[in-house]
């Protein structure tokens, strides 16, 4: 006798983790290149920490309302579809059953059976037949605005507070170096973990977050050393 089996996807964690990832990210390159821009500067510890915190309340702000606003824009769109999509069931739901079944015979399925199974589909849930068919909208991977906001936000903030933590523990004259390593040590972490969560190559991933964020210090360093060479 066979037993039913719960499975947990991995797609379940789209919606969080790409705003988790993206917001930890952010607050560690965006904040840890500013600590290392003005430092290059020849400004002071004290300097250098004001705007690291300037950087992570802004960023964990912008971060938040770009999340909100962009997100809210997907579903918005999801919702016009959705509204459609139901107006069409109500109006053509004949002309709806057959473009569904359409959907499943051009993905392998007898036409025969296709409208069987465009029957049975429609009579329990229609719009949830076609809005996870034909829309490729599910429950899954639907937006969600105040998720991804409150996420990308506290991931930013906590991302930022990293490097940040380093000003505070490193000599003024090691300032730049110590940062620097130490959040590139923090991205290739982050880079690991959300591949791992995600189900993802590490090395790939570790390899790719890396890289980006020594490439953004680099040319923050430089030209916060141009700028104060020339102040």
């Amino acid at each position: 006798m066979s037993r039913l089996h719960s499975e947990n996807h991995l797609v379940s964690r789209i919606g969080w983790l790409r705003a988790a990832v993206l917001g930890a990210n952010d607050g560690i390159v965006s904040t840890a290149s500013l600590i290392v821009g003005v430092a290059s500067a020849s400004a002071g510890s004290a300097e250098v920490l004001v705007a690291g915190i300037a950087g992570l309340v802004a960023g964990a702000m912008s971060m938040a309302a770009g999340e909100y606003v962009s997100v809210s824009s997907q579903s918005d769109t999801e919702n016009a579809d959705l509204d459609r999509e139901r107006a069409e069931l109500a109006t053509e739901p004949e002309l709806e059953r057959e473009e569904l079944a359409a959907i499943y015979v051009k993905r392998g399925v007898n036409p025969a059976l296709a409208r069987q199974v465009a029957d049975q589909l429609m009579a329990k849930d229609a719009l949830g037949a076609h809005a996870r068919d034909e829309l490729g909208i599910s429950e899954m991977t639907t937006a969600r605005p105040i998720q991804a906001a409150l996420t990308s936000a506290a991931t930013f903030a906590v991302g930022a507070a990293m490097p940040l933590a380093m000003v505070l523990v490193a000599p003024a004259a090691w300032l730049v170096w110590v940062v620097s390593a130490a959040s590139l040590l923090f991205l290739a972490l982050l880079g690991a973990i959300g591949a791992r969560a995600g189900g993802a190559n590490v090395t790939k991933a570790t390899l790719r977050v890396t890289f980006w964020g020594a490439f953004a210090m680099a040319l923050t360093a430089g030209i916060g050393a141009v700028v104060g060479t020339a102040v």
